[in-house]
Parts: structure tokens; C-alpha cells; sequence
């Protein structure tokens, strides 16, 4: 997988923990330019934590790149904890570090979950955002999240199987209801192997040819498990969101600039979904990727965030 695209890697100059609503902490961090235009990363799953290679999307002699990991997950702790853990409250977290970090407005980029909840905080505190970058589109509603469960069998079936077998579900039952009740079961020899088959085919259907990095990466119990268990959480519960909502909300935020970026083969996240957003929102400027599927890291995705952040410059700036 190329780099070629991406800045060079960086540290970052300020980093810490907010604390939250008992019992979260929140990390979170800041690169780039002190002084540079804020940009606000979200990063996926829900669940699925930042990584140093998030940094490398943005110019650090332009911007001034806040990345922090959602309660539950990544640097935040408790690792894995699913309690007072919803949407809303992952707004006002956001809400929170940009009043701790002294932030007027900023630029929103987020992807896959990234981008539901960058879309929900945006329909709340439209007044405190400068543009949207959204990529593999997620909206929240029970058909993505049917489709995760059994729809995607249709396209990967090879991997599906594994993944329905180690819910415990019979044929017919639910599973998630099956994953819900093993992710969070107190053993670990019953809610490892369940985070394991959860993480391995979501990050087999996350890119377009087989990845073995991204495959290696599914080895961290922890993070695993944090993935797994608040995803299955966030499903259960529609992702907290009412039907429709964050397509319904569009007019509340028509007027920022914003980019959508979608690959065209995305199994996890399928693209009739960043139609509908589109067709909502033609104001937006929409790019599909003709040879990409999920991952922000895909060559042909990556390059079109890197130049979609530039333009975001020129238009904010």
C-alpha cells in the first residue's frame, strides 16, 4: 500500500486526557502548525481508534490537526467500555475538546463511522465548523448495519461464513443479538475468539484487494475487543440515531463546504448510501474512486483526501 500521497510522518507537539463523564478519559493529541487552520480527524469503526498515520493526511505547515480516540477505545479509557457510551455522547466529547483546546471552528474530516458522527456533529454545532471531508460514507440506518451482519455474505461469502459461525447463532438466529451477548460475556476464552472473527472480517472487506498488514493488524486483544464490543453496541442501538436523521438534517448544514469521497468497490460501506447523501446534498462535491473500496489508506482514496483537504484550504482559508 503506497504512501506516496501522504505527508511525512510526524509527532505531535501537545497531547493529554480530558476527563469525561465518570468513567471516561479521553486522549487526544495535536500536530501540524500551532498556529495553523484547526482540523477535527474522526476516526472509524465506531470502536477503532487513531493511529500516527492519521496525521499524514493534512499539511503540517497548514494545519493544526486535533485527533483524539472516542470514549472506549485507542488511548482512551476504559478500553472496551460500552457504558454511557452513545452518539450524543460522543458530541458532546467533541464539544468538550474544542473548548478545552481554545478552538472557535474547524475543518471535519472523518470517514467510514468518521463520517456519521462527523455528519451528526456538524447537524448539532453547524456554527462551529468550517467545511466537511467525509469518506466511505456511513449514514447509521438498519440497512448498513443488516448489511455488515448478512447482506455482505452476497459479495464475500468466504469470509461471512467464519464470521456468522463464531457468533454462536444458530441458522436462523440473530447474529448480532449472539455477538452482543459473547463480546460481552466476562471470559476471555468466550470474548476474544468473538472480537477476533468480528475484527478479521470487517478488515477483510475493508479494501479492495487483500491487504496481510491491515489482516496483522487484527492481533491487539484490546483493541480487538474495543472495536468488536461498541460496534456491536452502536448497531444494536441504530447507532443512536433516528431513521433518516442524518440525511433529513442536511439543510442544517447545506451551506458549509464539503467534500464526499467514496469508493467505488467499498463492500463495508456500499456506495448507494454516498448517493443518497449526494442526492441530498448536491451543494457537496462528490468524488467517486473508480478503482478503491473501503480504506482510507487505498492509494486511489488517499489521494483524493490529501487533495480534497488542499482544495478545503483555498476555500476556508
Amino acid at each position: 500500500m503506497s504512501d506516496d500521497c501522504l505527508f511525512p510522518p510526524i509527532e505531535p507537539f501537545a497531547s493529554g486526557v480530558l476527563p469525561l463523564d465518570a468513567p471516561h478519559a479521553m486522549y487526544w493529541e495535536e500536530s501540524g502548525a500551532a498556529d495553523g487552520v484547526p482540523v477535527l480527524f474522526l476516526h472509524g469503526g465506531p470502536g477503532a481508534g487513531s493511529s500516527p498515520r492519521h496525521r499524514q493526511f493534512f499539511d503540517p505547515a497548514v494545519w493544526r490537526v486535533v485527533i483524539h480516540d472516542q470514549r472506549g477505545c485507542g488511548r482512551s479509557t476504559p478500553v472496551g467500555d460500552i457504558s454511557r457510551n452513545t452518539t450524543q455522547a460522543l458530541i458532546e466529547d467533541i464539544e468538550a475538546l474544542r473548548v478545552a483546546r481554545g478552538i472557535e471552528r474547524w475543518l471535519v474530516f472523518g470517514g467510514s463511522w468518521g463520517s456519521t458522527l462527523s455528519l451528526a456533529y456538524a447537524q448539532a454545532h453547524p456554527d462551529r465548523c468550517l467545511g466537511l471531508v467525509l469518506r466511505g460514507i456511513f449514514l447509521g440506518q438498519r440497512a448498513e448495519n443488516e448489511w455488515f451482519m448478512h447482506g455482505l455474505a452476497t459479495l464475500s461469502p468466504e469470509a461471512w461464513r467464519p464470521f456468522a459461525a463464531a457468533s454462536g447463532a444458530e441458522d436462523s438466529g440473530d447474529l448480532l443479538e449472539a455477538y452482543v451477548a459473547r463480546l460481552n460475556d466476562p471470559d476471555p476464552a468466550i470474548h476474544h475468539p468473538a472480537a477476533h472473527a468480528w475484527g478479521l472480517y470487517e478488515t477483510l472487506s475493508s479494501t479492495l484487494l487483500p491487504n496481510p498488514d491491515l489482516v496483522a493488524e487484527m492481533t491487539d486483544p484490546a483493541k480487538v475487543l474495543a472495536l468488536a464490543r461498541i460496534e456491536a453496541h452502536y448497531f444494536r442501538h441504530d447507532c443512536f440515531l433516528a431513521p433518516g436523521q442524518l440525511v433529513d438534517g442536511v439543510d442544517r448544514i447545506r451551506h458549509l463546504p464539503a467534500t464526499i469521497i467514496h469508493g467505488r468497490y467499498d463492500l463495508l460501506c456500499p456506495i448507494g448510501f454516498a448517493d443518497q447523501l449526494s442526492q441530498a446534498w448536491p451543494e457537496a462535491e462528490y468524488v467517486v474512486v473508480p478503482d478503491a473500496g473501503h480504506s482510507a489508506f487505498e492509494p486511489g482514496v488517499a489521494r483524493e483526501l490529501v487533495a480534497a483537504v488542499r482544495r478545503m484550504a483555498d476555500k476556508i482559508g
